[in-house]
């Protein structure tokens, strides 16, 4: 069965990606920082939705390749324009902001790719309140007869995981 621990990683990633974007003070270090932690959140997601249908994943930060096998194994996320045509950009952000001192995050792009982000977030119901598919008692009660008794119990965030890993099987 899929970890939600890359899930929730993944939105603590966005989330510390955000507080640093917030915070007043106008440093490279400090957008940069923001920039990795996209990355990351990115990663994460991917790499948790490729779990889910039982891909070992590679050890690559590489988002292009990460979404290509995201969709050549039919895992279940929406992936959005904007991040299909930004992921090399992405890619780049995992090394250059943490080892090349010289690289220097665009504001505009970091604030673009945070609206972004949280959108392919959203849209796949990474989040801690519950994506409005399971709002329906019967496609909650579909999903959870998915899951083994002692996961039933689990709450908003990993049911939104688990819809992701039981999609298509519920939908059908």
């Amino acid at each position: 069965m899929c970890d939600v621990r890359l899930f929730r990683s993944a939105r603590l990633d966005f989330e510390t990606a955000k507080k640093l974007w917030e915070t007043p003070w106008d440093d490279e270090m400090i957008l940069n920082n923001a920039a990795y932690h996209l990355q990351q959140a990115v990663e994460k997601a991917l790499k948790g939705a490729l779990e889910c249908v039982g891909v070992t994943v590679p050890n690559t930060h590489k988002i292009t390749k990460l979404l290509a096998m995201t969709a050549d194994n039919g895992a279940n996320l929406v992936i959005t324009d904007w991040l299909d045509d930004h992921s090399e950009m992405l890619s780049e952000w995992e090394a250059e902001t943490r080892y090349n001192m010289d690289f220097i995050v665009e504001k505009r792009k970091l604030g673009r790719a945070m609206e972004e982000i949280e959108h392919f977030f959203r849209q796949n119901g990474i989040q801690k309140e519950l994506r409005p598919e399971l709002r329906d008692g019967a496609m909650r009660e579909k999903l959870l007869r998915c899951l083994p008794e002692s996961r039933r119990g689990c709450g908003d965030f990993e049911l939104n995981c688990y819809y992701i890993m039981f999609r298509k099987r519920i939908e059908a």
